[in-house]
């Protein structure tokens, strides 16, 4: 993992949106959240589930901001956050992290699921398991299980590696295959934290007035403990 230090000093990386979340494998699931968002589905309640790192929370993030900014009131909460009881004070909810969820907070799902349903609301959620996998209360796993079921699957290495050298020559540096690999040895692979690391190495490369290289990488990862 990571060490707390560096993980304050990354350079913050764009923000989550479905046009730049790497699809991979996800273009069935995209399309869908991307119809939701535009208001043009008729099934509003989806339940996405991977590993970690995989990008539900990319995706929800994203979906909730498109939301957000056509003007709807959403909310969102994760890692176990307890969901807001006042359903009628939103058009769209998404609760990340449900395998988290505390009883407390998992009845206060319950209810908002079932009142974001019966007004067309929109319901968006995310775990670590399908449906059946989760430990929750069985009308709850009932629940996600009612509206459509996505399984995010993580990019291979191979397509993280094109999008990162594709994202750092947007940036201006080349990504040699040296340093995509010491990268992958060193830091988590979720495509978020590698994006913003490239930015901190771009950051870095600026402020030292030296060429991003294997060296430059090492010298910085040594600053921050890596």
């Amino acid at each position: 993992m990571i060490p707390r230090q560096l993980a304050f000093d990354l350079a913050n990386p764009p923000q989550p949106t479905l046009d730049n979340f790497v699809v991979g494998a996800n273009a069935e699931l995209v399309e869908h959240l991307r119809g939701i968002t535009m208001l043009r589905e008729q099934e509003r309640s989806v339940y996405i589930w991977g590993s970690d790192g995989s990008g539900r929370t990319h995706l929800l993030r994203a979906a909730t901001a498109a939301l957000a900014a056509r003007g709807l009131r959403v909310s969102y909460t994760d890692r176990g956050a307890t969901p807001p009881d006042g359903a009628h004070e939103v058009d769209a909810a998404a609760v990340d992290d449900v395998e988290l969820l505390t009883p407390e907070g998992e009845s206060a799902f319950f209810r908002l699921y079932n009142v974001l349903r019966e007004r067309g609301g929109i319901m968006l959620a995310s775990g670590n398991a399908p449906p059946a996998g989760l430990r929750l209360r069985a009308d709850l796993v009932t629940r996600l299980a009612w509206g459509l079921v996505y399984e995010v699957h993580a990019l291979s290495d191979a397509e993280k590696l094109r999008m990162l050298t594709e994202h750092a020559a947007s940036l201006d540096f080349d990504l040699a295959p040296e340093l995509a690999d010491y990268l992958f040895a060193r830091v988590p692979r979720d495509m978020r934290t590698l994006v913003a690391m490239l930015h901190t190495l771009d950051r870095y490369s600026l402020e030292t007035k030296r060429p991003v290289t294997l060296s430059l990488l090492r010298e910085m990862l040594k600053e921050k403990n890596v």
